[in-house]
């Protein structure tokens, strides 16, 4: 493979930038700024992923449907995850928001049976779903925040923390 130099050296300046000088070539490449917290050299990877992409034309077709595929099989929310980290099922609903009457994020219903699978703290927590709530460490509860709750000794939703 015959590597142009002049992107090689574009590529290699990228590294020089400031923080905000990064902030500002995603905003300008995402039209959105970066999520708070992301770290600078995930900046200065996407940034040097879309000058690549840019020059070297980007995807393949065959690696774009592959990823539409993904896509499709996981929800267009995004919850699953190559990990495992969450496991449920594809029965979705769309609610409108009571206040504004926007839609709100589809939300998963959970069939029993479900096993959802969560890392904390480089412990594996595991839910099981049955017909009369959430069964964790051998109790029965009514809902994943509760669970999520003794986990971590804060305040969390759910299904958010469990990635629903």
């Amino acid at each position: 493979m015959i590597i142009d130099p002049k992107l090689q050296q574009e590529v290699a300046a990228l590294g020089d930038l400031s923080r905000d000088e990064l902030v500002a070539r995603w905003s300008k490449t995402y039209a959105c700024p970066p999520p708070s917290g992301v770290r600078r050299e995930l900046l200065v990877r996407a940034a040097a992923w879309h000058l690549q992409a840019k020059r070297l034309g980007g995807l393949s077709i065959e690696t774009k449907k592959g990823l539409a595929e993904a896509v499709r099989q996981v929800g267009i929310n995004g919850s699953g995850s190559a990990s495992g980290s969450a496991s449920v099922t594809s029965n979705e609903m769309h609610r409108a928001d009571k206040n504004t009457g926007a839609a709100s994020k589809p939300r998963r219903s959970l069939s029993k049976g479900t096993r959802i699978l969560r890392d904390w703290n480089g412990k594996t927590h595991i839910v099981d779903v049955t017909a009369e709530g959430f069964l964790f460490e051998g109790q029965l509860h009514r809902s994943l925040s509760a669970i999520a709750r003794k986990i971590t000794g804060a305040h969390w939703s759910g299904p958010r923390f469990f990635g629903l």
